[in-house]
């Protein structure tokens, strides 16, 4: 069996890192003041896709990503780890888009690729926690979706059966392809990257990272197709202007804090039943648990 499989990742800024730059007057994340990074649970969503290409040596993966030039990262650091190509869809009128915005640029560029049997995404990004740009996708693209897959388990033909973690346990959930996953960060972690990839691709560019490139590098760029990183537009995905960027999105970001827990008492307990007890009443009354 052949599959088209895709995956949707996102650069993101390192969270862990969150100054007083974080934010624009705008009200958007100024990703230019924190370092980015793949997100977390794109590179479990990853390494599915990769492990069913695993399975099935002919299928295809690919990552289609949006954000600035240097979001090109992203598609090198899945290259390096195991996938065919990617395309970075990057414009000025992209920027500021919310899940809903966002969403909607990546159904109409999914459009635009066609044929595709299986989209992978990570059940959400590390810089929003909504968990709403891979369901959405989906409902644009009018496809079946499963979510918290943590598995697969198997796949033919006729179906896919997933694994997904929820509060209380676990479920298998099977349907028909076509059909969008989000994975958990429960799932695999990403394989490491290839040391012979790494030094096939390091130098696969985007168009517009060429601008700084002297003339030998873009004779080599254009005699090798592997190192040529495809880039779309607004005009290449063929959508509403209005439906992008700030204009497009409802919602914006208001604050983005770093928050540090910081132990106020303590409180020396031993081993007795009754003061586990004690304090298994008060974790319960307080909503610590239960």
């Amino acid at each position: 069996m052949n599959l088209n499989i895709l995956v949707l990742a996102k650069q993101v800024p390192d969270t862990r890192n969150v100054g007083k730059d974080a934010m624009t007057p705008e009200g958007t994340v100024n990703r230019s003041a924190l370092p980015a990074i793949f997100n977390p649970e794109d590179l479990n969503a990853l390494e599915q896709a990769l492990q069913l290409k695993d399975r099935y040596p002919l299928s295809t993966v690919n990552v289609l990503t949006m954000g600035p030039f240097r979001a090109a990262e992203i598609v090198r650091e899945a290259l390096y780890r195991g996938a065919d190509g990617g395309i970075v869809l990057s414009d000025r009128a992209f920027a500021g888009s919310d899940t809903l915005a966002t969403s909607y640029a990546l159904s109409s560029a999914i459009r635009k690729m066609g044929n595709i049997d299986i989209i992978f995404c990570g059940r959400q990004a590390i810089d929003g926690d909504t968990a709403q740009v891979g369901p959405q996708v989906a409902e644009k693209l009018g496809w079946k979706q499963i979510t918290y897959a943590e598995t697969i388990d198997q796949i033919d033909s006729e179906k896919i059966v997933i694994k997904r973690r929820i509060d209380k346990g676990v479920e298998h959930v099977s349907t028909s392809l076509p059909v969008l996953i989000t994975v958990n960060g429960s799932a695999a972690e990403c394989r490491p990257r290839n040391a012979k990839r790494v030094m096939k691709y390091k130098y696969a560019r985007i168009p517009n990272e060429l601008q700084n490139s002297n003339e030998d590098y873009i004779s080599l760029y254009n005699s090798r197709d592997f190192l040529q990183i495809g880039e779309w537009c607004v005009r290449d995905i063929d959508c509403d202007l209005n439906e992008l960027g700030l204009s497009g999105s409802p919602t914006k970001v208001k604050k983005v804090e770093n928050v540090v827990f910081q132990a106020k008492e303590s409180k020396t307990l031993s081993s007795s039943d009754s003061d586990i007890e004690s304090l298994m009443i008060e974790l319960i009354r307080q909503h610590t648990i239960g």
